[in-house]
C-alpha cells in the first residue's frame, strides 16, 4: 500500500493505536473464553474492536483535523485495499453459488467415493484439502466433512480428537494453497504478486509438509471403518475445478471468479433446477458472507495509513529487522525469519489468519524488499504462519468449531493438527538450510482494469 501524504520519523508511539486493538480484541476474547462463551474470540466483531484505535490514531497525529481524516481516507481508498476487497466480495459469491447448487456435496461424495477404508485417515486429509482449496475456506470445509467424519468416528474406534485434527489439517492446507482464499488474497495483494506466483512457492514448502503428514496417518490401522457416501452429482465438481485450473494458468483473478461464478450456476441450472432468481439471492448472500472481513480491510487501509504517517511502520519495521538480524547475518533469510514471526505473532493475539496477514502485511513487504526477498516468498511466508499458527490454537474458530461439533475440547482437537506443526517445521527447515533463498526479479502482478 501507498500514499501521497509524506509520513514521518519513525516513532514507536504511532504503534499505540495498534496496540489498542489488539489489547481490545484479545482482552475481550481472553475474558469471554473464561467465562466459558462459545467462539469467544468472536464475540467482539474485528471491525467494531478496530474503531477506538483508528479514534486514537486520529487523536495522536499532528496533522490538520482535515488533513488526518485525509489520511485515513487514502489508506482507505489505496488501490490494493479496494482491490481486495472486491476480490472478497466475488470470492464469497463463487462459494454460496457453488455450495448451493450442490457443489460441496459433491466434492464430498467424489472423495470419499475413492478412497478404501484402510487410507480413510490419509483420505479424509486429501479430501479436507482438495475442497478447502476449491471452497477457499476452511470453515466452510470443516462444517461440510464434519458430520461424515463424526459418523466415522462413532462407528469405529477411531479417537474423535484425531479426526477432527486430521480435518483441520487438510482444511488448512487446502485454505493456505487456494487461490480464492482470503488469506492467499490478502498475502498476494499486500506484497505486490500474483496469486499464480504465490501458488507455486507455497507448493514447494506444503507438499513435503503434506507428504509427511500423510506417511504419519499411514501408521494408523483404520481397514475396519464403515464409509457412507452421500448421494451427489460428481458434474457439480467441475466448476471448482475449473477455477483452480484457470488460476494456475494465469488468467485474472476477477477472470476466474466471474467465470466460476457462472459455471457453477450453469451446471446448476441443468442439474438440479437452479432458478435464476436464487442464482441472483445467493450472489447477495455470498457478498454478505463476505462483510466483517470486507469492513475490516476497509478499516485496517485507513488505521494503516495513519500508522504509517505518523512513523509507526517504520519502526516496527526497524524493530524486526534489528531482532532478526541477531538471529541470522544473512539478509533473505534474515528477512524470512521477520516475516514469519511477525505473522505468527500477530495471529495469536488476534486468532484470525487473514486479520494477521493485513496487519502484518505492509511491514513484512518492506522487509522483503530491504531483504532481497522475492514478493512471492513473502506472500507464501505470510500465508503459511498464519496458517500454522491458526490451524494450532485452541482459540481459534477451526479448534472451536471442530470441538462444538464432535463434543470434545478444542485444545485436544489442536494437539493433532498435526500438519500445521509439521508445516511450520518444514517452513522453518527451507528459511534456514536453502542458501540462498530465492533472489528478488521481477513478478507478474495482478493486472486490474
Amino acid at each position: 500500500m501507498s500514499s501521497q501524504i509524506p509520513a514521518q520519523p519513525a516513532s514507536a508511539k504511532a504503534l499505540l493505536p495498534l496496540a489498542l486493538f489488539l489489547a481490545l480484541f484479545l482482552g475481550t476474547g481472553i475474558y469471554f473464553q473464561s467465562e466459558g462463551v462459545e467462539y469467544a474470540f468472536y464475540q467482539l466483531p474485528s471491525p467494531v474492536a478496530i474503531l477506538p484505535a483508528i479514534a486514537l490514531g486520529i487523536l495522536l497525529s499532528k496533522q490538520a483535523f482535515e488533513e488526518r481524516i485525509a489520511t485515513f481516507v487514502a489508506g482507505v481508498g489505496d488501490s490494493n485495499i479496494v482491490t481486495m476487497c472486491m476480490i472478497y466480495l466475488l470470492a464469497g459469491a463463487f462459494s454460496t453459488v457453488a455450495e448451493a447448487t450442490g457443489g460441496v456435496d459433491a466434492m464430498v461424495a467424489l472423495g470419499l467415493g475413492i478412497i478404501p477404508a484402510s487410507f480413510l485417515l490419509p483420505g479424509l486429509f486429501i479430501i479436507a484439502g482438495v475442497i478447502s482449496t476449491a471452497m477457499g475456506t476452511s470453515m466452510g470445509t470443516l462444517a461440510a466433512l464434519a458430520p461424515v467424519a463424526l459418523g466415522i468416528g462413532e462407528a469405529t474406534d477411531i479417537s474423535l480428537p484425531l479426526l477432527a485434527g486430521v480435518l483441520v489439517s487438510g482444511a488448512m492446507f487446502g485454505d493456505n494453497l487456494s487461490i480464492i482464499s482470503d488469506t492467499t488474497i490478502a498475502a498476494t495483494r499486500t506484497q505486490g504478486c500474483s496469486m499464480r506466483d504465490k501458488f507455486k512457492a507455497n507448493l514447494k514448502i506444503a507438499i513435503p509438509a503434506a507428504v509427511i503428514t500423510l506417511i504419519w496417518l499411514i501408521s494408523y490401522d483404520t481397514s475396519n471403518a464403515p464409509l457412507n457416501i452421500p448421494e451427489a452429482n460428481l458434474w457439480l465438481c467441475i466448476p471448482y475445478f475449473a477455477i483452480i485450473v484457470l488460476a494456475v494458468m494465469g488468467l485474472n483473478v476477477f477472470a476466474v471468479l466471474g467465470l466460476g461464478i457462472v459455471l457453477a450456476a450453469a451446471f446448476g441450472m441443468v442439474a438440479v433446477d437452479y432458478e435464476w432468481v436464487k442464482f441472483s439471492q445467493d450472489i447477495y448472500d455470498g457478498f454478505s458472507s463476505m462483510q466483517e472481513i470486507f469492513l475490516l480491510s476497509l478499516l485496517i487501509g485507513g488505521l494503516s495509513g495513519l500508522i504509517r504517517q505518523q512513523g509507526g511502520l517504520a519502526f516496527l519495521a526497524k524493530a524486526v529487522e534489528a531482532v532478526t538480524s541477531r538471529i541470522s547475518k544473512h539478509k533473505q533469510r534474515s528477512s524470512a525469519f521477520g516475516v514469519a514471526g511477525l505473522t505468527s505473532l500477530t495471529n495469536l493475539c488476534v486468532a484470525n489468519n487473514t486479520v494477521s496477514i493485513l496487519l502484518a502485511g505492509e511491514v513484512s513487504s518492506r522487509l522483503a524488499k530491504k531483504g532481497n526477498l522475492a514478493a512471492r516468498q513473502s506472500a507464501s511466508l505470510l500465508d503459511i504462519f498464519a496458517c500454522v499458527v491458526q490451524g494450532a490454537l485452541p482459540y481459534g474458530a477451526q479448534a472451536l468449531l471442530m470441538g462444538a461439533s464432535f463434543g470434545i475440547s478444542p485444545l485436544s482437537v489442536s494437539i493433532h493438527t498435526g500438519y500445521c506443526f509439521i508445516l511450520g517445521a518444514v517452513a522453518l527447515a527451507i528459511i534456514i538450510w536453502r542458501r540462498p533463498l530465492e533472489d528478488r526479479v521481477p513478478e507478474q502482478t495482478e493486472a486490474v482494469t
